[in-house]
């Protein structure tokens, strides 16, 4: 039986879409389960079927589905699994979506500009979603946008975990590439033992997509190794703009550190380039062979999404996982 069982009128069961398959395999590994067997395929057209081999009739479903490029064939996909599982009777869906799709377009900047997140959370809900579950999502704001309970689960324990044993006789600083990610930087200083904090001033066109300059750096970075932290690396620009600035600030080396690995061209060759001792990511999104770099590490996020999965199926806390953070 590809289920887990906590009491006969409790059934768990974990599907996954294509995109990540190593993910979802690593994940059903930590529950010790296996995965739905699925019937998924593209018609000539590039129309998307799915279908359920085994009964999921009364059961607690987790439909997994990271989304990389592209993003749109993925989300299709996820929101057809939904709704099949929701035509064959599923108890409650829960959609685990590490990278939340168009999680950037948060709000309005400027005037006729859509809220793209809040649209993804209204296609869930009609899919038929009863409950989100994600990784860092790109503003806390976006938990509002579904009629639902949403799960925001952090990657800041594994990453600050690793980079701890990194940097063990380092003096180090905790660096924010802009003023937005200050908040998230004061959790990473306090994980790593109180370290100061500094942020990256840069500035950005609104018409101009994926383009931002980083300025000068506020804080003491001299003769220090600078962890610099973000949400996601998109094509490297902006990460790689700010390691220049810390290194023509005195930095002794910078490491990076960040949660979704997006990694549209050119952000292999410019982070391999750019001078950073270490980039530190996880693996919500799939990372092709031809996009990873000598000094690329990538940690599994697989252990924190499944136990947040087996505290949601159980009834448990969530937020205990991240000691009240979450």
């Amino acid at each position: 039986m590809h289920e887990i069982t906590k009491h006969v009128d409790k059934r768990m069961v974990l599907a996954s879409g294509r995109a990540h398959p190593e993910l979802a395999e690593q994940i059903a590994e930590h529950l010790g389960t296996e995965l739905l067997p699925l019937s998924a395929y593209d018609f000539a057209n590039g129309e998307i079927y799915v279908r359920s081999a085994e009964s999921v009739r009364g059961k607690d479903i987790f439909i997994l589905q990271s989304h990389p490029a592209p993003l749109n064939n993925w989300l299709m996909e996820q929101l057809i699994m939904i709704d099949s599982m929701k035509r064959a009777s599923a108890k409650r869906i829960t959609v685990v979506s590490p990278f939340y799709p168009y999680a950037r377009q948060d709000k309005k900047g400027r005037g006729r500009e859509p809220i793209s997140a809040r649209l993804v959370a209204d296609l869930y809900k009609t899919a038929g979603a009863d409950r989100i579950m994600s990784v860092d999502l790109h503003t806390a704001q976006i938990q509002g946008f579904f009629d639902g309970p949403v799960d925001h689960l952090f990657a800041v324990p594994l990453l600050a975990d690793y980079i701890r044993t990194e940097v063990a006789d380092e003096e180090i600083t905790v660096v924010s590439p802009d003023t937005g990610r200050v908040r998230v930087a004061e959790q990473w200083a306090e994980r790593l033992g109180g370290a100061p904090l500094a942020f990256v001033h840069k500035s950005r066109d609104l018409t101009m997509p994926n383009q931002a300059v980083s300025k000068q750096v506020v804080g003491q970075v001299e003769g220090r190794t600078c962890v610099l932290i973000d949400d996601m690396i998109d094509t490297g620009g902006t990460i790689a703009g700010a390691v220049r600035v810390l290194k023509d600030a005195g930095a002794k080396d910078v490491i990076i550190a960040a949660t979704h690995a997006v990694f549209s061209d050119p952000a292999a060759q410019r982070l391999a380039e750019c001078g950073a001792r270490e980039v530190v990511v996880t693996n919500t999104l799939p990372i092709p062979e031809e996009k990873q770099f000598e000094q690329l590490t990538v940690l599994s996020i697989a252990p924190i999404i499944a136990r947040a999965i087996k505290e949601v199926f159980e009834d448990g806390s969530v937020t205990s996982l991240f000691d009240g953070n979450a």
